[in-house]
């Protein structure tokens, strides 16, 4: 049996972890800096960043709890980072709401767009099939 590093110490698996944990996290400010700007380009940049640094993280995270314990402090840390991304997802939903409504009230759809249970409005009085001359 080989000794094992307390849960809370570091290991020999935590200088990748700690890089990767540590990426993400900087992927997440400037993801919220680009949010907090309404820098369209530059949040889409971010967004997709912060994606791949996640990935990465969560598959090195997974690869080294299978070989024993992860310090609990980077455990800690993966899970804020995890809070924070819930968090400004949940910023996002909420401002997209509120764009579709301030878009709805902007540009009200005509009653006629919407199509009926026959399909398209365009087609008129078309009714089974039938074509009118």
């Amino acid at each position: 049996m080989h000794p094992s590093a307390p849960e809370g110490t570091p290991s020999s698996t935590s200088p990748p972890l700690e890089d990767s944990l540590s990426h993400v996290e900087s992927r997440l400010a400037a993801l919220g800096a680009a949010l907090r700007t309404r820098d369209a380009a530059a949040i889409d940049l971010h967004a997709g960043e912060l994606q791949r640094a996640l990935a990465q993280a969560v598959q090195q995270f997974s690869s080294a709890a299978r070989r024993g314990p992860v310090p609990s402090a980077l455990r800690t840390r993966l899970a804020t980072a995890s809070g924070q991304v819930a968090a400004q997802r949940e910023s996002l939903a909420r401002a997209t709401a509120a764009l579709d409504r301030a878009i709805d009230v902007l540009l009200p759809r005509e009653p006629g767009a919407l199509y009926s249970s026959w399909g398209s409005t365009e087609r008129g009085g078309l009714r089974g099939g039938t074509i009118q001359a």
